[in-house]
């Protein structure tokens, strides 16, 4: 037990280490994340190939880490081959990334309003529950 009057008596309805607002909390948090869901399930991704003087350079980007793999496979301690294999990696990942194509798929102006609501209006329940209660604002 702590005497020094740091540790209050404390409840369940605390959020964020503030009396009250557990409840705005809960809801903010369900809200959030029905309006995330709903938003990001408007959205389309589409992949495209990478393309190097006119033809598909996918490949390409594979032989520095094939190399690397290859290399540790002979030595697991070789520095070359880890960065190869890293390098080489991290290479295919950023290409992926920068390739996608992201779509907004066509929907009403009352579903999108009714998801960026559910959206901002969960995180704003969820910033007000982190306020303490029960005092004048």
């Amino acid at each position: 037990m702590i005497s020094s009057g740091i540790m209050e008596n404390r409840s369940f309805s605390d959020a964020g280490g503030t009396p009250g607002g557990l409840g705005e909390f809960l809801i903010g948090c369900a809200m959030t994340c029905v309006g995330g869901y709903l938003l990001s399930n408007q959205v389309s991704v589409v992949g495209s190939y990478w393309n190097l003087w006119g033809t598909n350079s996918f490949g390409i980007t594979l032989i520095p880490m094939l190399f690397g793999v290859g290399i540790l496979f002979w030595s697991g301690r070789s520095i070359i081959g880890w960065v190869l294999t890293l390098g080489g990696a991290l290479f295919i990942l950023s290409g992926v990334i920068a390739n996608m194509q992201i779509y907004f798929r066509p929907t009403s102006l009352f579903n999108t309003l009714v998801m960026l609501i559910l959206l901002v209006g969960g995180l704003g329940l969820i910033a007000r529950a982190l306020l303490p209660h029960g005092t004048k604002r």
